[in-house]
């Protein structure tokens, strides 16, 4: 395996099962409050950040919020249509109902539902739950796995053969170095804007090489830190350091890394 830096916390084995379960709960009663929404007419708002919020973005996350503090009370939950609950417990839920809304109003399936166990301040577990689909992406420090079935990142060594992937490309101009993130977008293989917590997915399972976010929020990032790692790859903050409380992301299979985090910031 690369040399990976490790940043989830660490579950025993019986808190691995036990929270492995529920986080399948979890997603499946959010996929049921979503999938009836999917391509319909719904109504949506601009928040105040201009992204779009949807009735399903909400009502998924209260259930997730319900079932949370009925099975556990004294657990924090972060999330990011209603904020924050007991945040100094030591473990902590953190949940993005949809985890790209702009895909999902459009009738795209390049969206899902990112849920994170915390633990002492670290990502423990994650979850990316595609409601349509139905596919169940698990990540911990022990491993990663789709539907049951492990996963892994793909090898490639170098940048000019790998796949590329990025939320919105402009975006990177607003928060990032654009011309060297432009610089590298030419450099590889193939670059494509399949973005969102779908990108973080195909990275995972040997889908794509490298993905990345020049801006997250805790509910964006939290869930993709154990994935990636226990897909055996490696993921920080766009300059290369811990991802946990940043505000950006690059994720790769682990090889490329460190050149990927040069080309970003325009080192030779």
């Amino acid at each position: 395996m690369n040399d990976v830096i490790r940043y989830s916390g660490m579950l025993d084995k019986a808190e691995r099962d036990e929270f492995t379960t529920f986080a399948r709960e979890l997603a499946d009663v959010s996929a049921a409050v979503i999938r009836p929404y999917f391509r319909t007419g719904y109504q949506v708002e601009i928040k105040a950040d201009a992204s779009p919020v949807t009735i399903a973005d909400r009502r998924a996350e209260e259930v997730m919020r319900e079932l949370i503090m009925a099975r556990y009370p004294a657990h924090g939950i972060l999330g990011e249509e209603f904020g924050s609950h007991q945040p100094d417990a030591r473990y902590r839920w953190v949940l993005d109902p949809i985890d790209g809304t702009k895909a999902f109003v459009t009738g795209t399936y390049l969206f899902g539902t990112l849920i994170a166990l915390v633990k002492d301040g670290r990502p423990a577990l994650g979850v990316i739950s595609q409601p349509i689909i139905g596919d169940f992406l698990l990540g911990t420090l022990d491993g990663a796995w789709l539907n049951g079935l492990p996963v892994s990142v793909s090898p490639c060594d170098r940048v000019e053969d790998a796949i590329l992937l990025s939320t919105e490309h402009w975006n990177v101009f607003n928060h990032q170095d654009g011309p060297a993130y432009e610089s590298l977008t030419r450099r590889v293989k193939r670059y494509n804007n399949w973005g969102d917590c779908h990108g973080y997915h195909l990275v995972a399972t040997g889908g794509a090489h490298i993905m990345m976010d020049p801006i997250m929020n805790e509910w964006d990032l939290m869930a993709l830190i154990p994935i990636i790692e226990g897909a055996g790859g490696r993921i920080t903050d766009w300059q290369g350091s811990d991802p946990v409380g940043s505000l950006s992301s690059v994720a790769t299979n682990g090889v490329l890394h460190d050149e990927v985090i040069r080309a970003l910031n325009g080192i030779s």
